[in-house]
């Protein structure tokens, strides 16, 4: 809109000049009903010459009134086509690349990532499946918001204007050929019914995480068919109560969140010349284990020994080492 804007006021612009033009020497153009040439006139001569339909029935007679439409008519009627078929194009070139590139993504995305809300949690989310090596392609944002979804899609995600809440919207984000939504809007209202819809969709194929801001409503997002619902607001307070009991465990935690830089937790799967050792022995710093969905921790003795099939939960190195925050 700003670019059609700009390129409106450009025509505006054209057709003011041309009107100064003829006004200005008004006494050497000829009416076909010899009243004088007025300034709506002038807006008329203007209008019917820049966009080429020429009637005829105000002509320019004299000789500065001919210059005038040799040097400043015809090169503002050239650029004012141009501005009017670059538009067009531009607007139809826009559009078919789109069509094409949602086309081609559609026939070709499978086990992609959905996520719903791309304020700041979608924005650290996409960080999160960026940092782990998600191809961009396999991110999909779901947000109703134009200007959320003009700066996703300049980041070279795919992105669909809606709600979540909607089975149309889902559907055209090929919900059915996920591995997961991510929910993370800005109201728990709203996650409670997208994950009521993707449920709907799904039949639970499809894994849901939900992020809500209070606790209480935790337990209705499970109920509705979330997997895993993470408290916002609950999360902030045990980082408050850190920050007074443990400060260096806050700085530990904050190195853990932030993207890109510090350590990071991470998870893969075990090696076969892992298995049978002790998660202790392996050159990673392994956590805790999944295995067969279940995470186990190091104290269980069932994790004693690395099982074929073992998911790893390890801490990584993922940049640069964070610079703690200074203290009073």
């Amino acid at each position: 809109m700003r670019a059609l804007a700009g390129r409106l006021g450009l025509a505006l612009a054209l057709i003011v000049i041309v009107v100064a033009v003829v006004y200005l020497d008004r006494g050497n153009y000829r009416d076909t009903n010899n009243d004088g040439i007025s300034l709506l006139d002038a807006f008329y001569y203007a209008v019917v010459s820049l966009s080429t339909t020429g009637y005829g029935d105000i002509t320019p007679a004299g000789t500065s009134a001919r210059l005038m439409n040799i040097l400043v008519v015809t090169p503002a009627r050239v650029l004012f086509l141009i501005i009017l078929v670059g538009t067009t194009l531009e607007i139809l070139t826009v559009q078919y690349r789109t069509s094409l590139r949602v086309n081609r993504w559609r026939k070709s995305v499978k086990d992609h990532v959905i996520i719903c809300g791309y304020g700041t949690k979608g924005r650290s989310a996409v960080a999160a499946l960026r940092e782990d090596g998600v191809p961009l392609e396999r991110i999909v944002i779901v947000e109703r918001d134009p200007n959320r979804v003009r700066e996703a899609t300049a980041l070279g995600l795919v992105a669909i204007l809606g709600s979540g809440t909607r089975s149309e919207i889902l559907t055209e984000a090929k919900i059915a050929d996920a591995r997961t939504i991510m929910i993370a809007t800005d109201r728990d209202d709203a996650a409670v019914l997208v994950a009521l819809t993707a449920r709907q969709l799904t039949a639970g194929r499809v894994r849901i995480v939900a992020a809500v801001r209070e606790a209480e409503n935790a337990p209705l997002l499970r109920q509705s068919g979330a997997h895993h619902v993470i408290v916002s607001s609950a999360t902030a307070g045990r980082l408050l109560g850190l920050s007074s009991s443990a400060p260096p465990l806050l700085d530990v935690v904050e190195d853990l969140l932030a993207p890109g830089q510090g350590i990071s937790l991470a998870m893969r799967s075990a090696a076969r010349d892992e298995v049978g050792k002790a998660p202790r022995e392996l050159a990673d710093l392994v956590i805790a284990v999944i295995r067969r969905g279940q995470v186990i921790g190091l104290q269980d003795p069932r994790v004693a020994k690395i099982e074929a099939g073992d998911q790893l939960a390890h801490v990584r190195q993922v940049g640069p080492a964070r610079e703690p925050a200074t203290r009073s």
